[in-house]
């Protein structure tokens, strides 16, 4: 009798669904981990009662430190005796969190200042900051404490050279640079080469991370460069810990070696680690378990709940211990807290608004609607996210026919272009980082651009429309003078003698008149995210007799510092033009009291820095702050963005900062209305 064949799949069809096995029948599995996990580290299970339980530092002024010049204020001794405690502790070290412009840089110089003294200590910072530095240490030490810049061709090699100085000096993509051949090395035609890197080579008694949000990314370049140096005592300086995501501040903590909250433990076996040891991810370096035993506590005890449960539930108590750990590894005061002592004169933010021209509205009205026919496609056949670099793209598009229509009409030169381009802006690329794809990026550009995405994963390349891979804190593309022409500025792409200047222009213009009218010198600074929008501006104030400077990313610094300081001292100069991705931070220009911004981004915290490069500590004016905006432009409903994403953020205390980045589906949307 013939056997009757049942299909495979029918038979798949039929059968009951199996039951998910479980090694602990009666426990979830977020459950069985914690059981797992505490077997092995019994240690754990009170970790978080006895950190709540520890003393926390009193609010004690410290003495002034001899030889400090300074005169410190009230809050800021305050700072210096927490700085000095903290060191004691069992982090050896913490992170100052003060508001942007409240004094975080001569608070450090006084801890450096203070008895015992011992040498040498490390401090990093930002390229535009370097120099700031080295001239605030001399300026209010009265050179009593040595220091050597390790930055540029012709920096000093020798580590016992180094470790005589009292500071050392670098930057990120320095630190990085070096790290780098000495960990995977360079290649050379016979062969790839490796160099021991001086820094890391020494034992420092303090190493000082300046704008510490450098690091945010624990798995970046620079990231692992910081981890990996030798020192007493640790100190991050920030005034935006959590710029994004609470996750960033794991990175911090892993600077930090915070004990236990940025180690990792097996649930099979007693293994704890500070690093992330598994060759080709297979079995732990140490115990030899797979990587799916491991667990990062930070990421079990804080990161996952308040991802998966927001502030319900074990996401709200995530947020409990969370706070617990930031009181004692963290101080952070506000302008508005420490107001009597800081003595700030009063800061006026207003919104100018204005209307297109009738022929800029022509221009305008003809590229956003073919722009909203692109989005409202995309719209209708679901595929926002999946389109979000052409979105994107169509957004800035929008934002440079605010300022000026050539920004966008008159973006190639005629004879093409010699320079380093943005990929996302097409100006010149500032800060230039390349991703793996190879396309290059202004460094600004691309992180508001992947910060922006809504996605679970990263955005595409807007080039070649693969998945972006790039390393945000990778040292900014050298250009070979040789090859490539320094500048190609949209001056040269237009006859300049048929120009017309623009609306928003023009209200620059207007407001700066009415402050040149006064019988005093007011000096202004002009923000702008475009290099060629400031080009126009710069032409046009001097064609209007003013005189101006300008900052840009591609300078170095000695030339970042010279243009600074013909800015702050030739009293004929009352404009300095400067481009957000030169120096929107880490920048002190108190001798202005007026700021402009010339073009807005739905994420507030850009304009509160820019702003802060003036409202602080030493400002005597009172400051004012005035955004230009074009009324019938996708500006206004950026605008609208800004304050809804600024209202969401001051309501949320301590919470995830994320959405102040996102660029949401409904943001889109809500950007592409009438």
């Amino acid at each position: 009798m013939p056997r009757l064949e049942v299909s495979t799949t029918h038979r798949r069809r039929n059968r009951a669904p199996r039951a998910p096995r479980r090694r602990f029948p009666g426990r979830s599995r977020d459950e069985t981990i914690r059981y797992q996990l505490l077997n092995r580290h019994p240690e754990l299970a009170t970790v978080w009662d006895e950190l709540d339980q520890r003393p926390k530092i009193p609010v004690e002024k410290a003495t002034q430190p001899d030889g400090l010049s300074l005169t410190m204020l009230p809050f800021q001794l305050e700072g210096l005796n927490w700085l000095r405690a903290q060191e004691q502790t069992i982090f050896r070290g913490g992170i100052l969190a003060d508001e942007m412009g409240m004094g975080k840089t001569i608070q450090t110089i006084g801890l450096l200042m203070s008895e015992p003294r011992a040498k040498p200590n490390l401090v990093i910072a930002p390229t535009v900051a370097l120099v700031q530095w080295e001239n605030e240490i001399k300026k209010h030490t009265n050179n009593a404490l040595s220091v050597i810049s390790y930055h540029g061709a012709n920096r000093e090699e020798d580590p016992g050279v180094l470790a005589q100085a009292d500071v050392i000096m670098t930057t990120y993509s320095v630190l990085e640079s070096i790290y780098r051949k000495q960990t995977t090395g360079f290649k050379r035609k016979d062969g790839i080469y490796k160099q021991d890197s001086p820094l890391h080579m020494l034992k420092f008694n303090r190493v000082i991370l300046d704008e510490a949000h450098n690091i945010k990314d624990r798995s970046s370049k620079s990231a692992k460069a910081a981890f990996a140096l030798q020192t007493k005592y640790k100190l991050c300086l920030s005034g935006t810990p959590l710029q994004n995501r609470i996750g960033e501040l794991f990175s911090l903590l892993r600077f930090l070696e915070a004990d236990p909250f940025s180690y990792y433990y097996c649930r099979n076996c007693p293994c704890k680690s500070l690093n992330w040891k598994f060759k080709a991810n297979r079995g732990c370096d140490d115990c030899g378990h797979s990587p799916m035993h491991h667990l990062c506590l930070f990421n079990h005890e804080l990161l996952k709940p308040i991802q998966n449960h927001g502030n319900e539930g074990p996401g709200k108590a995530a947020f409990g211990k969370l706070q617990i750990l930031l009181k004692h590894i963290m101080l952070r005061r506000t302008k508005e807290e420490r107001a009597d002592d800081l003595g700030l004169p009063p800061k006026i933010v207003k919104v100018r608004r204005d209307y297109f021209n009738e022929e800029e509205l022509d221009v305008y009205d003809s590229i956003y609607g073919d722009s909203k026919r692109k989005f409202n496609t995309y719209v209708a056949h679901g595929v926002v996210l999946n389109n979000y670099a052409n979105i994107f793209t169509l957004i800035t598009r929008m934002r440079q026919l605010a300022d000026h229509p050539d920004l966008v009409l008159k973006k190639e030169a005629l004879d093409g272009q010699n320079t380093l381009v943005c990929s996302l802006c097409d100006d010149e690329a500032e800060d230039a980082i390349k991703s793996k794809c190879h396309h290059t990026f202004c460094r600004m550009c691309v992180q508001e651009y992947i910060s922006g995405f809504d996605g679970e994963s990263n955005p595409d390349c807007p080039k070649c429309h693969i998945t972006l891979n790039i390393d945000l804190t990778a040292p900014a593309i050298e250009v070979d003078q040789g090859t490539i022409v320094k500048k190609n500025s949209i001056i040269n792409r237009i006859d300049m003698s048929q120009w017309h200047s623009s609306t928003k222009i023009e209200a620059l213009v207007e407001e700066l008149y009415k402050l040149r009218s006064q019988n005093h010198t007011i000096k202004s600074i002009v923000f702008s995210q475009f290099t060629s929008m400031l080009q126009l501006v710069e032409w046009r104030l001097r064609k209007a007799g003013f005189q101006t400077a300008m900052l840009e990313g591609s300078m170095t610094p000695s030339q970042r510092n010279a243009t600074i300081q013909h800015f702050m001292e030739n009293v004929e100069t009352t404009v300095f033009l400067v481009s957000l991705k030169a120096g929107g931070v880490a920048l002190n220009l108190i001798e202005a009291s007026q700021v402009f911004i010339m073009d807005p981004w739905w994420n507030p915290s850009v304009e509160w820095q820019a702003a802060d490069r003036i409202h602080r500590i030493g400002q005597t004016r009172a400051c004012k702050v005035t955004r230009l905006i074009i009324e019938d432009s996708i500006e206004s409903r950026i605008l609208d963005l800004q304050e809804k994403k600024a209202r969401m953020i001051h309501a949320t205390v301590g919470g995830d900062q994320g959405a102040m980045d996102k660029l949401t589906p409904a943001d889109m949307q809500f950007l592409f209305q009438n």
